[in-house]
């Protein structure tokens, strides 16, 4: 009786721990199983990526001003039925010389998804960027930044990198003025600052961008693109 208890509980304990790992896995910000991943670069060059994801959306007009005010370029990693419903937006983007990354085509959760379903998701938001005008690299950001084996397997096929960050402000604080305290008190060069400025209506994260941007200029900072940050690997 008493070995079949602790065969029972051997098993629980190793179930859970299994779920744990997979757990910690899907959602780490600087490991996986297959390919490259970059949540930011080493380098003593006083650069950061300030980075979008979702969209695009009419808030985009409001965030490429600012952009251009600071002399900043940052990356959107856009979502492919969102370029469908607003291609001038992601038009816009290409033209003031900002750099466009793949979110996939419809927002879910890349993990325990078939080989077709990840390659569809992204090839058809790859057509999409292009058709948008943009020629650089297509860099990719997951979901959520959640991964596991597939997509992760896809991605180091066709040579292509994962891209998390190292600054969430987004998901800490709910004013602007706590998450650029956040975001002035974690930053280092090389970071990747991740915002959720698309859907946004309160004009919030417009005030973190423009806070953001005003800070870390006043500290010397420059803003490129990931393409350009990853250069300085």
């Amino acid at each position: 009786m008493k070995k079949k208890l602790l065969f029972l509980v051997s098993c629980v304990f190793i179930v859970l721990l299994l779920l744990f790992s997979t757990y910690k896995l899907m959602n780490s910000r600087t490991f996986q199983v297959f390919g490259g991943l970059t949540d930011r670069v080493k380098t003593n060059q006083k650069v950061v990526a300030l980075t979008f994801d979702d969209g695009p959306t009419n808030n985009v007009e409001q965030i490429l001003p600012l952009l251009k005010r600071y002399n900043a370029k940052a990356t959107f990693f856009l979502i492919g039925n969102e370029i469908e419903k607003n291609p001038v937006e992601a038009k816009k983007i290409v033209e003031a010389g900002q750099q466009i990354g793949n979110h996939t085509y419809s927002h879910q959760r890349m993990i325990f998804k078939s080989s077709t379903y990840i390659k569809e998701e992204i090839e058809k938001t790859d057509q999409l960027i292009r058709k948008a005008g943009y020629k650089g690299e297509i860099d990719f950001r997951p979901p959520n930044g959640k991964k596991l084996v597939g997509l992760p397997y896809y991605l180091s096929k066709h040579n292509r990198e994962t891209i998390t960050w190292n600054i969430e402000p987004d998901s800490y604080f709910s004013t602007a003025a706590e998450k650029v305290r956040y975001v002035k008190k974690n930053i280092m060069p090389g970071s990747i600052i991740l915002i959720h400025p698309m859907y946004d209506h309160t004009g919030n994260e417009l005030k973190t961008i423009q806070g953001i941007l005003a800070a870390l200029t006043k500290e010397g900072y420059r803003f490129i693109t990931v393409n350009e940050l990853q250069a300085l690997k």
